[in-house]
């Protein structure tokens, strides 16, 4: 059976050097943009088209995901004052990677699954790989992709493409910081 890896993908930037580390570890890649925690609807669709644009540099075939706000809104009802990187950010991953995993449950032939959120400097590693160890042990990739200059790699992607860069996480608690 080939390695194939379903990669949950926050923002295309991130996801250019991911996905050359993952295939350069013999996976085969298929994208999966689900941020729903992206506000405004504007910065969605602009975050999107980007991850559009990457994926057709990179010839990576890619699953688009709902963008249900309100849901990502009741998961996290009460946490607007809780700091970058604390539980309403756990409550905001476990969320994207529980549906990372069921999409690639559904999908025939998709024993992996991981996430490009630990390619960030801003995102804690261990956080987010216990999360996805904890969604399903056996089929979640541990990496910590900022090692071996991974968000270096996406900022010279990124360069290279002339591509948008987000200031800010994507929810509407981020911004206000």
């Amino acid at each position: 059976m080939k390695k194939i890896v379903l990669l949950h993908i926050c923002c295309g930037i991130c996801a250019s050097s991911v996905i050359e580390r993952l295939r350069a570890d013999g996976f085969e890649v298929v994208g999966f943009f689900y941020n729903p925690n992206i506000y405004p609807s504007e910065e969605y669709q602009r975050r999107l088209q980007v991850v559009r644009n990457v994926s057709q540099y990179l010839n990576l075939q890619l699953l688009e995901g709902e963008y249900d706000h309100n849901r990502w809104l009741l998961l996290t009802n009460g946490m607007d004052r809780e700091p970058e990187g604390g539980i309403r950010c756990e409550v905001c991953f476990q969320m994207r990677l529980k549906e990372t995993w069921k999409t690639a449950c559904e999908l025939p032939h998709m024993p992996y699954f991981t996430t490009t959120l630990s390619v960030s400097p801003h995102k804690n590693a261990l956080v987010i790989n216990r999360i996805g160890r904890e969604i399903d042990d056996k089929s979640f990739l541990v990496y910590d992709f900022k090692k071996q200059d991974g968000f270096k790699k996406a900022m010279e992607f990124s360069r290279q493409h002339s591509l948008y860069r987000q200031g800010y996480c994507g929810c509407e608690y981020s911004k206000q910081v």
